[in-house]
């Protein structure tokens, strides 16, 4: 399964009123793991930033002059997403932009849904917690994600960090990654020296309360967004 989490910055608000796309951020997930791809792209829009804008993200006019236009990364762009579910926080409005940008480039360009499917954390998240704020924020510190370097709005940061509060939300990645500790189990198995004789005790480092009360408010997170289902706190309270 392949998955981008995707953000952008724009321009102003409203694409009818002639905003403009200035930087698109993507990271790749597969099978709900972070692979370390990504797609980075500031974009000239060819008008000025609203000033309302450059206070959220803080990208100047100056800044973008080198930069390319949004028709000369496009094919790039639509190459990287191709295929996969696009994850976006507030899916309407990235999309609607891509979309107005798209029609721009012309020859009867596609929509982006035409590319890849779209899913909406922010929907999603007022689902789990109906009532809620559920700003990327909000969910940031919700789901005990780490949001400090957030000062001000990036697409590819803003992406990073949807991609760690995503797989909070929806039960934590799939699979971990135990191809580290075969060997070792392989060699204990068999007699390879795996039975600790030729090292001393283990130390053992146990949590602080503040780790402890981290767990449990994690563990509180997980039952919530899964409805109940969290196994491992049906399992502490046994």
């Amino acid at each position: 399964m392949r998955q981008i989490v995707l953000d952008t910055e724009t321009t102003g608000l409203e694409p009818e009123q002639g905003h403009r796309i200035i930087e698109i951020g993507c990271v790749e997930m597969v099978n709900r793991r972070l692979s370390g791809r990504h797609f980075h792209q500031y974009v000239r829009p060819d008008r000025q930033i609203d000033p309302a804008a450059f206070a959220v993200h803080g990208i100047s006019d100056e800044s973008l002059v080198d930069k390319p236009l949004f028709v000369d990364v496009a094919e790039a762009f639509l190459a990287f997403v191709e295929g996969a579910e696009l994850i976006i926080h507030n899916a309407p409005f990235d999309v609607g932009f891509l979309n107005h940008e798209l029609a721009r480039v012309g020859g009867g360009q596609s929509p982006l849904e035409t590319y890849c499917s779209v899913l909406d954390t922010l929907a999603l998240a007022r689902d789990l917690h109906p009532g809620q704020r559920n700003s990327l924020d909000a969910l940031c510190k919700r789901y005990g994600v780490d949001n400090s370097e957030r000062d001000l709005h990036g697409a590819l940061l803003d992406a990073e960090i949807l991609a760690e509060v995503y797989l909070a939300m929806t039960g934590g990645q799939a699979t971990l990654d135990l191809s580290a500790a075969a060997p070792a189990a392989s060699r204990a198995a068999h007699g390879g020296g795996g039975d600790g004789s030729a090292r001393g005790p283990l130390r053992v480092i146990r949590a602080d309360p503040q780790e402890q009360d981290a767990h449990r408010e994690r563990l509180r997170a997980i039952d919530e967004a899964s409805g109940g289902a969290c196994v491992w706190r049906r399992l502490e309270a046994e």
